[in-house]
Order: C-alpha cells, then sequence, then structure tokens
C-alpha cells in the first residue's frame, strides 16, 4: 500500500479529528411518517429533502455534493497557503499546482489578458485557406486538448493490455448529445436556442461575428457530424468499438482527408503508429466527407467556436458568462455561479478528476485529509467485499464451472488502488505561469498529449493512477482495477472511527459497485489482465444476457419526472453493479461482524443490518433541479438517486429481512432480480 509523505501532519489531524467527532450517521432527516417498508428513499432523506433549499450556485445538493464542496474548501485553504508560503512548494507537483490556482484566482490579470493566449490558435483557424491544410490543422488542435471534430488518446491495447495503441474517437458536438439535434421537444429547443446564442456571442467577442445565416450553416454542420455520432448506449458495447486499422486501411475507409498527414503531426515525437483503433469508422467517414464537401469558411467558424468553448471558462468574463449561461443556466438550472475557487478547482481536476493536472491537487489533498489508519481499514473493507464476490460467483447455479474459474482468476486478480498513488508524477518539461490561467491550459494540455505521444512507444505501466486523489468518486479502470481515491474515503462514505455497518453501507457498496463493473454487461467482456476477450460459454453468456435484459427492462419502466423515462440499456452498467453491489457489500459486513461479534447490538436504535441500509440510503440522499434531472436522464450512464435506493433495495431479500418487510411492500419486488 502506499506510504504517503506528510508535511502538514497536524493539519491532517486536526481535520481527521473532526470528522472522527462528527455523527458517524445522520438520523436527523428520518421520516417516521414513512414506512421503510413503502418507500426507503423517503424514510432516510423525506425530512431532509423537505427542509432542503438547491443553493443558486448548485444544480443538485446531496451528500456527494456536500464532501466535494468540504474537500475543495480543502484545497482551497492548502492552495492559498501554497501560494502566501513559497517554501512549502517543495515537490515539482506542488510548485506547478500553486501557480496554476493563482492563475485562475486572478480574475484581473484573466481581463488584462483578453484572449491573447489562445489568439495563436484562433489565427491559425483563420490561415485555413487550403483544404490540404485541414489535417494538420485538426491534429494541431486535437494535441492542444481541443476534441473537434475527433478526440484522441493512448490507451493500452484492448486486446492486448501489455502494450499501448492510438485510439481515436468521435467528439466535437456543442449541444449535450448527439439525439439534441434531431428532438423536436421544448425542452431541446431551448436549449437549442441557448446553444446558437452562446455560440454568437463567443464569436462576437473574439472579434468573428457571425450573421443568423452562418449561425444556420454552422448548427447544420455539427448536425451532420451528429447524425454520425453513435448513441449514448451504443458506445457502451467494447467489441463495436474496437475497430483496428492501419493508415492506408482508415484512407480507403474514410476518404477525403489525408489521415496520413492527420497521424503525422498527431503522434509527432514517436514512430508512426502502423496500427490504431478506430472506435466509430462512420464517424470518421463522415468528418472526412465534410474535409472536402463543407466550405472552409464553415470549418474555420466551427473551429473557432470549439476553441472558445472549451478555452471559455478560463477567459474574460464575456466568454466565462456566456459559459454560464448555457452550460451552468440553461443545460442544469443554476441561478448563480459556483464559488471562483471551486470552479478553478474544477477547471484544473476534472469533474472526475482526468485532467493531466488532477494529481497535483490530489497531492496537496491527501497530505490534509487522508490518513494511514483510513487506508488500511479501507483495504480490509475491499477485501471482505472480494471475498464476499469469490463466493457468490462459487454458488451460481445458472454458470459452468469453466466460466465460473475464469470469473474467480479475474476477481483474484483484480487491482485494488486505494487513496492516492506510492509517487507523484514529476511534470518534467512542464512550466506554468502565475498570471495566465488560458495559457496554462493549453500548456498542459500540450505537455500531457507529448506524454501520451511518448507512451506509444512504451509498455503499459500499470500501476499508473489516471484518477485525481481528491476526487469524490471511484472507477473500475481498464485493466482489472478498481480505484478508491481519498477524496470519497471520508464521511458520510467512509470513517476510520466509524461502525462497521455504517462503512460498508457507504464506501463497502461504492466498492461492492466497482468490483461488479468488471462483470457488468460490458465488463464482463474482459479477462483477468483487462483485456478483450470472450471467455464465456455460448450457455453462460446467453443466461447472462437474459438477467441484464430484466434489469434494462425494469428501470427503463422508471419515470423519475413526467415524460422522461430511464434509459435502460445506457444505465445497464451502473443499475447492474448497484443491484449486485449492494448484496455484496453486505456480505461483506457479516464478515466483519462475525470477527467483531456485534451482530445483534444496536447503535441508536438501530441493528446493524438496518444501518448498513441507512447508510447506503444517506450516501444518495440529494435534491435536483428540473433543468439538471432531465439532462441527467438524457446523457448519463448512471440513474437519478432516489432509484439507486428504491430498486436494488427492493430486490435484496437482506432488506427486506432487516426491516421486516412483507410480500407486497412497496419495497418488497413482486420479481425480485439478480445478475451475480
Amino acid at each position: 500500500m502506499p506510504r504517503f509523505a506528510r508535511h502538514c501532519l497536524a493539519a491532517a489531524t486536526a481535520l481527521l479529528g473532526l470528522a472522527a467527532t462528527a455523527q458517524a450517521l445522520d438520523l436527523s432527516g428520518l421520516s417516521k411518517d414513512v414506512s421503510p417498508c413503502d418507500d426507503f428513499y423517503a424514510f432516510v432523506n423525506g425530512n431532509w429533502e423537505a427542509a432542503t433549499e438547491v443553493p443558486a450556485s448548485r444544480g443538485r445538493i446531496g451528500n456527494f455534493d456536500q464532501l466535494r464542496q468540504n474537500n475543495d474548501a480543502v484545497l482551497d485553504k492548502a492552495l492559498k497557503e501554497l501560494a502566501d508560503k513559497p517554501a512549502l512548494q517543495n515537490t515539482p507537483g506542488l510548485k506547478l499546482i500553486a501557480a496554476y490556482f493563482l492563475s485562475g484566482m486572478d480574475e484581473a490579470a484573466v481581463e488584462a489578458r483578453g484572449i491573447s493566449s489562445i489568439t495563436p490558435l484562433l489565427n491559425r483557424i483563420d490561415g485555413l485557406q487550403r483544404r490540404e491544410d485541414l489535417p494538420t490543422l485538426l491534429a494541431l488542435l486535437n494535441r492542444s486538448g481541443i476534441h473537434a471534430p475527433l478526440n484522441f488518446s493512448v490507451q493500452a491495447d484492448r486486446k492486448d493490455t501489455r502494450r499501448n495503441v492510438l485510439a481515436l474517437s468521435q467528439s466535437g458536438l456543442g449541444l449535450p448529445d448527439r439525439d439534441d439535434y434531431f428532438r423536436s421537444d421544448e425542452r431541446t429547443r431551448t436549449v437549442g436556442a441557448a446553444y446558437r446564442s452562446f455560440a454568437q456571442t463567443l464569436l462576437a467577442a473574439a472579434g468573428r461575428p457571425a450573421s443568423d445565416a452562418e449561425l444556420d450553416a454552422l448548427i447544420g454542420f455539427e448536425a451532420q457530424l451528429a447524425e454520425a455520432t453513435r448513441e449514448r448506449a451504443r458506445l457502451r458495447d467494447p467489441n463495436a468499438s474496437y475497430n483496428p486499422m492501419s493508415p492506408a486501411e482508415l484512407a480507403a475507409a474514410a476518404p477525403g482527408l489525408d489521415w496520413s498527414a492527420y497521424l503525422a503531426v498527431l503522434t509527432a515525437g514517436a514512430k508512426p503508429p502502423q496500427r490504431f483503433l478506430v472506435g466509430q469508422p462512420e464517424f470518421a467517414t463522415r468528418v472526412a466527407k465534410l474535409a472536402t464537401d463543407a466550405p472552409l469558411d464553415l470549418w474555420r467558424r466551427y473551429l473557432a467556436v470549439r476553441v472558445l468553448d472549451t478555452l471559455s471558462p478560463r477567459l474574460p468574463k464575456a466568454y466565462a458568462t456566456a459559459s454560464f449561461e448555457y452550460r451552468g443556466k440553461t443545460i442544469t438550472g443554476l441561478q448563480a455561479p459556483p464559488p471562483r475557487s471551486e470552479d478553478v478547482i474544477l477547471q484544473i481536476g476534472g469533474r472526475t478528476g482526468g485532467e493531466p493536472m488532477g494529481l497535483a491537487l490530489g497531492e496537496v489533498f491527501v497530505t490534509r485529509a487522508f490518513s494511514p489508519e483510513a487506508q488500511k481499514r479501507a483495504g480490509l473493507l475491499v477485501e471482505d467485499v472480494r471475498a464476499s464476490m469469490k463466493e457468490r460467483i462459487e454458488k451460481l447455479e445458472w454458470m459452468t464451472p469453466g466460466t465460473k474459474a475464469k470469473a474467480l482468476e479475474k476477481l483474484a486478480n483484480m487491482q485494488a488502488k486505494i487513496g492516492a498513488p506510492e509517487k507523484w508524477p514529476q511534470y518534467e518539461g512542464l512550466q506554468l505561469s502565475a498570471n495566465d490561467y488560458a495559457g496554462n491550459w493549453l500548456r498542459v494540455s500540450l505537455w500531457h498529449s507529448g506524454q501520451q505521444v511518448k507512451d506509444l512507444d512504451s509498455p503499459v505501466e500499470r500501476g499508473r493512477w489516471r484518477m485525481a486523489p481528491h476526487i469524490v468518486n471511484a472507477q473500475a479502470g481498464g485493466l482489472n482495477e478498481i480505484t478508491l481515491p481519498a477524496g470519497i474515503l471520508q464521511p458520510p462514505f467512509f470513517d476510520a472511527k466509524a461502525d462497521d455497518a455504517t462503512n460498508y453501507g457507504g464506501i463497502g457498496a461504492v466498492i461492492g459497485h466497482e468490483i461488479t463493473h468488471h462483470f457488468d454487461d460490458s465488463g464482463r467482456n474482459f479477462d483477468a489482465i483487462g483485456s478483450l476477450t470472450d471467455w464465456w460459454t455460448p450457455a453462460d453468456a446467453a443466461g447472462y444476457k437474459a438477467r441484464a435484459d430484466k434489469v434494462a427492462d425494469r428501470y427503463a419502466a422508471i419515470s423519475p419526472l413526467p415524460g422522461y423515462n430511464i434509459n435502460g440499456r445506457l444505465t445497464l452498467g451502473e443499475n447492474i453493479s448497484d443491484m449486485s453491489g449492494l448484496p455484496i457489500a453486505y456480505e461483506g459486513l457479516q464478515r466483519a461482524l462475525k470477527r467483531s461479534g456485534g451482530a445483534d447490538r444496536k447503535i441508536e436504535g438501530y441493528t446493524p443490518a438496518q444501518r448498513f441500509f441507512i447508510s447506503n440510503a444517506l450516501v444518495w440522499r440529494s435534491k435536483v433541479r428540473t433543468e439538471f434531472l432531465i439532462n441527467q436522464v438524457r446523457t448519463d450512464p448512471h440513474s437519478p438517486a432516489k432509484f439507486r435506493v428504491l430498486t436494488p433495495m427492493s430486490n435484496s431479500a437482506y432488506f427486506a429481512q432487516a426491516f421486516s418487510c412483507k410480500a407486497g411492500s412497496a419495497m418488497v419486488a413482486s420479481d425480485p432480480l439478480t445478475v451475480w
């Protein structure tokens, strides 16, 4: 397990002390007017929900969001301390992140610089006068972090995870979802009009005003890309997205764009790849057709909007406000922007912790808010939940012995990354300025692209962290691994001093969820080393599919709000992981209670079994704005929080037993579903 150097142990001890003295299980919101067998979500969260207003600067409020704000507050204080005391900047990451944070917080410097930091990119776009120059320009933009209209990454080859491979995928749309270009309902029209206004504002602010006809053409251009864009649910099929090609094969499949010229710039610094992956060949074909057919002035306008949209949160108020009006207000219902420091931390680290400098934020965070004790106990939870999954696989009646053996091998080889990496990146060659926010983002993007290209000539580094440790989330990675960052190993998910039931209902269920992701309808296609391999017999695969189809249908019947049903196929992996991860975590709790001998001990009037489910329902406590919920139902692979409580628990015999719920109760499914 990693051991972390701590230059602020006193601050860490104080923070953890506060967490330890906080009530481990918040029972203040429980509603005595609702039976747990009628609506367990309302029983646990009803009073809180009734008394809670969503703040103007939030699209959603709840325990996930509150913990994120708490973590951001830790980072805000620590980053300001780093900036004020340069002597504390004693690693490359700390030095760089201090400058990056300062540049984002210095609004006067942002205004003074205007768009000068991105002017070279915009000038390159303005200079596009020959179609022959388009491939080079697209590659340059990709390396600069502009995913328009393609995105690139270097990743472990899905069918041979020992080596890295270049992968190209669809991207470059300004509306939230490809279907938003073709729907005609009122909500879609509202979002579409806001995007049109957003693009118009960006172009005008940058001295490139567009007429109504030119804006019509821009939206039409993106609609042509959207037409060739795969639906989100289809992207969940890993085999369909695995399309190895050579440059000649891509040129034949997508004529009209000089792919060799594009790849030469994209991978400059490495050997030109003779084999790469194209996630959606039909999208590449459409891009190439537009490279031949679309007017160059339309390409220039489209690419300028993509640059300005991407950078707008890091640009002067004219751009940042336009971005908030569209992405914050129209799409998610925010009435006011979040605090500046929160937004800067978000822009640096990313929403899921995948931005290149996210690990530097993690380095700041873990030295102040994560202890060896917490890491040790979290590791014990992982092994308890893993052991429960092992027992479940062994007892499956529908799976044959050969397939079971492969599943057990995969489970045994699953790597758990807990807290933070053992070593922090050194960021060789990267330099940042304390007064150039947008320029810093571009420097980081170009540096990161260069690092990715270097990976093409290197073996896969399995121990590398790809998730920022301050993030309130967890991840099932593509190399048969799960990641539990320090950011989520905090109350109410986890408290090293809390009772087992609270922890197993919180972070234990998260662990079960992430383990199960490697056995969901998509994850089950990968083997013990994370390679895309069919290790299932036809009969076992058919048996699995039949169970998964029932889960998809069950969720597809749920309407979180009138006129909007959950997309059972898009959310299938998350729903399988919720439904299976919860009982696996519960069985992990029984292992812990067997060691401690506390199975019958009540705390605050509730048994360990009851506290387990209360803890889990508290994790999903949330209240959302209508706009946020609509966008989630349309675009998010996760079901709304309420149904991450109601559906898994109503299908669990453990829940019914814990609260003595009888057949016919709303929280007892008439046809309970299980997959694992």
